[in-house]
Order: C-alpha cells, then structure tokens, then sequence
C-alpha cells in the first residue's frame, strides 16, 4: 500500500494486484518479469526481511539465475510526476545476492 509519498509503494498488498496499487507496470519489450514474494520464498538468495517497519515482507525481485548475459527485466511507472526543481528524489532499497552471475541494476 502507499504511503503519504507521492510514488511510494511498500509492496504489501495482501489481495491486490501489486502493479496497480503501486502505479507500476512490467515493460512488455524486456525479457523477463519482476515478481512480489518475501523471504520465505526466495529461499537462500533473498534478504531475511525488508525496509518496511513494522511486519513488512514483501519486496520485488528477478531471478537472474535462469537468464542470459543482456536480459532484461524493466518495471515502468504509470504515473506522471511534474517536473520539479530539486524537489523530486528517486529513493529505494535494494539487495543483490553475490554471485559470478549477478547482473548490474540500472535506475
């Protein structure tokens, strides 16, 4: 759900589409899917928790591991933000798990 940010999304959506509650859309031109689990899941390669306080669980991931070198895995938000002066952050939390075949996150 959001919160008071504008943009802002924790990724706990209970019965809801992730995409839509968090204004964001899976590019249809990559190669492969982000996909919404917790720890549990992602069973040694993910983090043991995520930024949200409290008893947040779930985060965003690609599972490189079955890719080849140059795929590509592109989310695309929905919303439009105005232009700003200085007033507009690109902020978020990431965790790569540390293998010869990670990739590289480009914002």
């Amino acid at each position: 759900y959001y919160t008071s940010i504008p943009g802002s999304c924790n990724f706990e959506t209970q019965d809801q589409e992730w995409t839509t509650v968090c204004g964001l859309m899976q590019d249809p031109s990559d190669d492969f899917d982000w996909n919404i689990s917790n720890s549990a899941a992602t069973e040694q390669t993910g983090p043991d928790t995520d930024h949200t306080p409290g008893k947040g669980q779930r985060f965003l991931y690609v599972n490189s591991s079955v890719q080849k070198e140059g795929n590509r895995a592109r989310i695309i938000t929905t919303k439009l933000f105005p232009a700003s002066l200085g007033v507009c952050r690109v902020r978020f939390w990431f965790w790569m798990f540390a293998s010869r075949q990670t990739g590289v996150l480009k914002v």
